[in-house]
């Protein structure tokens, strides 16, 4: 059984006449009456009889036209929606690290969808650590993700869009913001807050303590900026964190790194090198690359 049978039996139902049918369908009538023929034998039912010189449907043959509208309607839709995918429209499903979602994120999707190409682009958005992130994308749930880069993923092409100063956050009355700029050592004797260990931010900040050989005093760990901030604010401890928007508050000291420790960090969008991109994928990674 094929399509063009299914769509001859159709027409020929439609028109109840095998010559107006086959005009319509651009074939000969015999053609017509033998792919009618050869679906019934393989159906191994009579769909059509005559009447007069136009033909009539049988029971079975009105059963089977109910079954057959619905796989050409089927059909149709299914050519429709291809065609939306090829032209405007399309889904995108994306995951991003949490201090991407209050801002960034948001303010990206919603300029890309202004442009008249893509308003009928729909997306889903998917909230995660960059690890977790990075196998919902190897696994196909996601077609981009925003985070930390990892180097143990060498099937992911990771394109750097954001540059982030790390900077060190204080309560307002701690007697370190006197101080135009933090060390490291500064973190040796106050509790601190960090991000959580196993997220991308957490072991890239550890590193750092690491790398001038101090080692603080861990009380809590958040997953992004503002539970860090809020648990700051509060006299928790002290923090070192990205400089993003969420840390500006008046509850909040804001201090540097002295300059000869000051490091940034830099965020990425990520996608699996090689694969198959819907266009609507394609144009707004392309997007994100020129306006990220």
């Amino acid at each position: 059984m094929t399509l063009n049978q299914l769509n001859y039996f159709y027409q020929a139902a439609m028109l109840q006449h095998f010559n107006q049918a086959a005009e319509k369908l651009n074939i000969s009538q015999p053609s017509l009456s033998r792919s009618i023929t050869a679906l019934e034998d393989e159906l191994g039912i009579t769909l059509f009889e005559k009447s007069g010189r136009n033909v009539i449907l049988t029971k079975a043959g009105e059963i089977f036209l109910e079954h057959v509208t619905q796989i050409l309607d089927d059909v149709k839709r299914a050519e429709l929606k291809m065609h939306q995918l090829a032209t405007d429209g399309g889904h995108i499903d994306i995951a991003y690290v949490s201090p991407l979602a209050r801002e960034y994120i948001p303010q990206l999707v919603r300029s890309f969808l202004a442009i008249s190409e893509n308003k009928n682009i729909t997306f889903n958005f998917h909230q995660d650590i960059t690890s977790a992130n990075v196998e919902g994308l190897k696994k196909g749930s996601y077609d981009l993700i925003f985070g930390s880069y990892s180097a143990s993923e060498p099937n992911i092409e990771f394109v750097p869009i954001i540059q982030q100063e790390i900077v060190a956050i204080l309560p307002t009355v701690h007697p370190l913001c006197h101080k135009e700029a933090l060390s490291a050592t500064d973190f040796a004797d106050c509790p601190v807050l960090g991000y959580a260990r196993h997220s991308g931010l957490g072991k890239y900040t550890r590193s750092f303590f690491k790398k001038h050989d101090v080692s603080p005093n861990f009380i809590c760990e958040s997953p992004d900026e503002n539970g860090i901030a809020s648990l700051v604010a509060h006299g928790f401890g002290i923090a070192l964190v990205a400089d993003v928007d969420t840390i500006y508050r008046d509850d909040i000291c804001i201090r540097p790194l002295v300059s000869n420790e000051s490091f940034s960090h830099t965020v990425y969008m990520g996608y699996i090198r090689g694969k198959y991109q819907l266009p609507a994928v394609q144009r707004f990674i392309e997007f994100v690359k020129q306006h990220g």
